[in-house]
């Protein structure tokens, strides 16, 4: 598969059509009820999957891809890239970044990667950031209120 072959992060963010959803599960679904799951069926399945715009899906498809990693050695790059996106879709950006940051160690010029990369960091700079203002706010509200707390007890002994 070529580098032109992985989609950028946005096409993840268009869901397949119900009718195409259905049509990956039941090829799934009758496979597995065969006992007999071919890893592109359980790929592809997994892409729509991770392609949903419900949170329930996205974290099946990240499972099914999460069991193609270990299982498939040969799909683990292939993998390491939807990992990442699905983890992405989750809101699960230090994963999303740690499968990602894997498939750029092999691959140091993937575009798909590198862009991935930037919308990453982009989120967790902008979690770190209200991370640090809601606890600054924390910290002030804390400090306010001993000083209300001390300027009561103040006034108490007068």
């Amino acid at each position: 598969m070529s580098l032109t072959d992985l989609p950028y992060a946005a096409d993840a963010e268009s869901p397949l059509t119900i009718e195409e959803l259905s049509v990956l599960r039941r090829q799934f679904e009758k496979e597995e009820k065969e006992d007999d799951v071919t890893t592109q069926t359980k790929f592809n399945y997994a892409w729509g999957l991770i392609k949903s715009r419900r949170k329930n899906e996205q974290q099946l498809g990240v499972r099914l891809l999460a069991e193609i990693f270990r299982e498939s050695p040969e799909r683990r790059r292939e993998c390491l890239y939807y990992l990442a996106l699905g983890h992405f879709k989750l809101g699960e950006y230090t994963h999303a970044r740690d499968y990602n940051d894997q498939l750029l160690q092999r691959e140091p010029n993937n575009l798909q990667a590198q862009s991935l990369k930037k919308l990453i960091e982009d989120k967790l700079n902008r979690e770190g950031l209200v991370g640090a203002m809601i606890m600054s706010g924390v910290v002030g509200a804390i400090a306010i209120g001993g000083l209300y707390i001390a300027s009561l007890f103040k006034d108490k002994r007068k």
